[in-house]
């Protein structure tokens, strides 16, 4: 039982570990890879990556649909202030020395899927708000979880889109296949297999968290995202409940 709290408390502390970094990588990308395929059966528009957003409101407003470029603008406003709220919420922590410096977003985070899946089915009946206020969540989320991991893999790793992931397995790949004919005359071209073997892991982990969470909304509905919620808050309690002790014992 103990291995297992200190394994959790490990997956966010301060003192960041590889094992640790790369169990909550491929966690994240799944809770992505399943709030972006669920979302999308919901509002039929994906919020983890905000490429196709911006191009969507370039494209409505040459065609002059100021309403959905106000929409994209909406998604594209929300997912900025997710990211800043990461870094108002770790940067909180950090300086008051916070063992719950990296779980307090993804406590935030499980506290607004929680409530998506919760009030999302009475609410989807409301016509004209339902869709760009879930967007704007689910949006918000995505920057919420895509600036944590980026502050914890100081800007190399993203979780929420794989555009990067995928550019870098071919990289890899090309390193990989790459024939040294002269080793002698320039330097010898070698992968990096560790690396390569976890960008396809955080592939998979989104691929497969797509697939669960499209299969898990159309079985369940949005009940499908409180299994998500809860695996965040597993994830990230220990350490928090660390710092309410902490403040107990200072207290008495």
């Amino acid at each position: 039982m103990q291995r297992s709290v200190d394994y959790v408390r490990a997956l966010t502390a301060q003192a960041r570990s590889t094992r640790a970094n790369r169990h909550l990588r491929f966690a994240l990308a799944g809770v992505a890879g399943a709030m972006n395929a669920g979302g999308f059966l919901a509002v039929h528009q994906y919020t983890s990556h905000m490429t196709g957003i911006v191009s969507s409101a370039a494209d409505n407003l040459a065609l002059g649909a100021v309403d959905l470029v106000l929409d994209a603008l909406g998604a594209i406003l929300s997912f900025l202030l997710g990211a800043a709220c990461t870094a108002i919420l770790v940067n909180y922590g950090r300086r008051r020395s916070l063992a719950s410096e990296y779980a307090l977003p993804l406590l935030f985070e499980a506290m607004l899927l929680l409530a998506f899946g919760v009030l999302g089915a009475r609410l989807s009946g409301v016509e004209g708000l339902f869709v760009p206020a879930t967007v704007m969540l689910l949006c918000f989320t995505m920057g919420l979880q895509n600036a944590l991991v980026t502050k914890l893999s100081h800007a190399e790793i993203r979780t929420t889109h794989m555009t990067g992931i995928v550019t870098d397995i071919g990289i890899e790949l090309g390193k990989l296949v790459y024939w040294n004919a002269d080793t002698t005359a320039r330097p010898h071209v070698d992968a990096n297999r560790t690396r390569l073997a976890t960008l396809c892991i955080l592939l998979g982990s989104f691929f497969g968290g797509g697939v669960a969470g499209a299969l898990g909304f159309k079985t369940i509905g949005y009940v499908a995202t409180v299994p998500l919620a809860l695996l965040l808050c597993g994830m990230a309690i220990v350490p928090a409940l660390d710092d309410l002790r902490a403040r107990a014992r200072r207290r008495r």
